[in-house]
């Protein structure tokens, strides 16, 4: 008697699922056009679609002090960067000498990346989705970040927020700062853009 071949169910995830897993990015800026867009129209009542604001650039900035005396400080950190950002860092060096603070002019003493296109939504959604809600004792951004052009900075205290980074591989908890480059006219449409893309700002 012939016997029936037992079949394992395997579930497919369907084809938006499977792109929000591998692109998240590409799923923020699709946010953006068809949510953030018609929002920002209708709060601000803007007249052309060209006026809208949106994020041109991030720019991720480390300042690594001990660089002056370690060299092998300011080669970790663009390590890290690099992982968290996917993109080669440019080395920053000391535009004048300080005696007290044994800098010279020329010294390399930190590390930037300017992301733009894919790879600045791609940050975005991980900032949003993964780093900032596991900032222990989250409470929001702080909105007090805006520089009165509609840019917004954001201090990031630590780098193992972000999943790329093992804590057994650092050689020291380091922060990083995060500027969030938009064409808004002021700092509340920075704002409404801000929160409606994802980023929640403490009350």
């Amino acid at each position: 008697m012939a016997t029936k071949k037992s079949q394992t169910k395997t579930t497919k995830q369907k084809p938006e699922e499977q792109v929000v897993q591998e692109q998240p990015g590409l799923i923020l800026r699709e946010r953006y056009l068809r949510e953030v867009v018609p929002a920002l129209i209708k709060r601000f009542s803007y007249k052309n679609i060209m006026e809208v604001p949106k994020i041109q650039k991030i720019v991720i900035s480390r300042g690594v002090g001990e660089a002056v005396s370690n060299p092998k400080a300011l080669e970790n950190a663009v390590e890290e960067l690099q992982l968290i950002t996917g993109q080669k860092p440019l080395v920053t060096k000391a535009k004048k000498s300080i005696a007290s603070f044994k800098l010279r002019t020329g010294m390399k003493i930190g590390c930037l990346v300017t992301l733009r296109g894919k790879r600045m939504y791609d940050f975005l959604a991980k900032l949003i989705n993964v780093a900032l809600p596991r900032i222990r004792d989250f409470k929001g951004a702080n909105p007090k970040g805006f520089d009165g052009r509609g840019n917004y900075n954001l201090g990031l205290r630590e780098q193992l927020i972000f999943p790329e980074i093992s804590y057994d591989k650092i050689d020291k908890v380091r922060g990083m700062n995060v500027t969030i480059v938009t064409t808004a006219r002021n700092d509340e449409e920075a704002r409404a853009l801000l929160e409606l893309l994802g980023i929640p700002f403490r009350s």
